[in-house]
């Protein structure tokens, strides 16, 4: 399909419909609210989660995998919004690394979401309208606390593994750090110990474009009959960029026309990488909340393993049973292999059990999305270690 060559996204573009959406929601929170690290209480509150694959009798086998800042729970099977295949379809399923013929795959969509979790687009149950940015300001901390209440709930003591990539390996780490006692292993992919300056840069980037769309409305556009389209969609553009590699652009489109022999000497888009950024712009706002991008990428910005422990990230680590796979891309200049090294160097000195790859891939960010055999090999490889330890068959 070719994409659009223009942005049309104003009042007449779709709203979000979250009321029927398949799977699994449970309310937490109820008799004891989640005290977040903003101070404030939450409770209570849903999480919405999709299941893989069968929980054996003895509760080893599962796998928790946390998505990033623009995925959901939708990992391995057709988005009932977009309608394309899950989010982790080449790593989820049947003889595929995360083989659910092997283990219980678990995904939820994170507090803050928009994708069925409670998060600024939900009910105030104090005003009955949409929280808005009355939602309490989140970190990864509270996505990881309000995920182990739901693990309580399905009655697993301990899991086999979380992993995830991006914000997911932001997670991962997370839970080895809040509830090692409860965690085998954890797979960071693509991840850092802390947000990067430059990394929160280009988050501010993307909220400005949001709160300085007209339709905004303070964060109070679910009253009004248009939404902060071009603001998100700008958003995305920008975050898009950070998910590529010059590599993998040049390769795609280099300087190629879009539709056309010759530039038109105006401001359409000429080029097809013009064409294709504004593409993604326009479907990302069919399936995404504005806030929710707000409030995720803050959290994401929030994150610093280290900086409860004098900022030496060893200790946070200290003596973890967890075991750790820590992979990164050469071709990712988001979140480059220095930060995993970074990682590992911290766990080498806490003496945890860790292994180490990095990948050759030309992908940039979103290599863990790709078909990039060496990850599949590396994933399979080390779950399946890990399973003979563990007992999982």
């Amino acid at each position: 399909m070719t994409p659009p060559s223009d942005t049309n996204l104003g009042p007449e573009s779709p709203v979000i419909d979250t009321s029927n959406l398949p799977g699994h929601s449970i309310e937490l929170g109820r008799d004891a609210p989640l005290v977040l690290d903003c101070g404030a209480s939450l409770g209570p509150f849903i999480v919405a989660y999709q299941t893989y694959g069968s929980l054996n009798t003895e509760k080893s086998n599962a796998v928790l995998v946390c998505h990033a800042l623009t995925g959901d729970q939708f990992v391995a099977e057709l988005h009932p919004i977009t309608g394309k295949a899950g989010w982790w379809d080449l790593m989820v399923g049947s003889g595929k690394p995360l083989d659910t013929e092997r283990y219980f795959i678990i995904c939820a969509n994170v507090l803050s979401g928009c994708m069925g979790t409670t998060g600024p687009r939900s009910e105030n149950p104090e005003t009955g309208k949409p929280y808005g940015l009355d939602f309490p300001v989140i970190t990864i901390r509270d996505m990881v606390n309000a995920q182990k209440l739901l693990i309580d709930h399905l009655g697993i003591e301990k899991l086999f593994c979380v992993i995830g990539g991006s914000m997911g390996g932001m997670q991962a780490l997370q839970w080895a750090v809040s509830y090692p006692e409860h965690v085998f292993s954890a797979v960071p992919i693509a991840a850092s110990a802390r947000h990067s300056a430059q990394n929160i840069a280009f988050h501010e980037i993307g909220r400005q474009a949001i709160v300085a769309d007209p339709n905004w409305n303070g964060g109070d556009y679910y009253s009004h009959e248009t939404r902060p389209h071009s603001g998100l969609a700008v958003a995305r553009m920008v975050a898009h960029i950070t998910y590529l590699s010059e590599s993998s652009l040049h390769q795609k489109f280099g300087r190629r026309l879009q539709d056309r022999s010759e530039v038109a000497y105006g401001f359409d888009a000429d080029f097809r990488v013009e064409s294709y950024l504004r593409h993604q712009g326009i479907t990302f706002v069919e399936r995404f909340d504005a806030n929710s991008y707000l409030y995720i990428t803050r959290a994401m910005d929030y994150f610093d393993l280290a900086e409860e422990y004098d900022s030496v990230l060893a200790r946070a680590f200290s003596e973890t049973p967890v075991r750790f796979c820590v992979i990164s891309f050469t071709s990712d200049w988001l979140f480059p292999t220095s930060e995993s090294r970074t990682v590992v160097h911290a766990l080498n000195a806490a003496a945890a059990n860790v292994s180490f790859v990095e990948i050759e891939a030309d992908g940039g960010h979103d290599s863990f999305l790709l078909d990039v055999p060496e990850l599949h090999v590396t994933l399979t490889g080390f779950l399946g270690g890990a399973a003979a330890h563990r007992g999982v068959t």
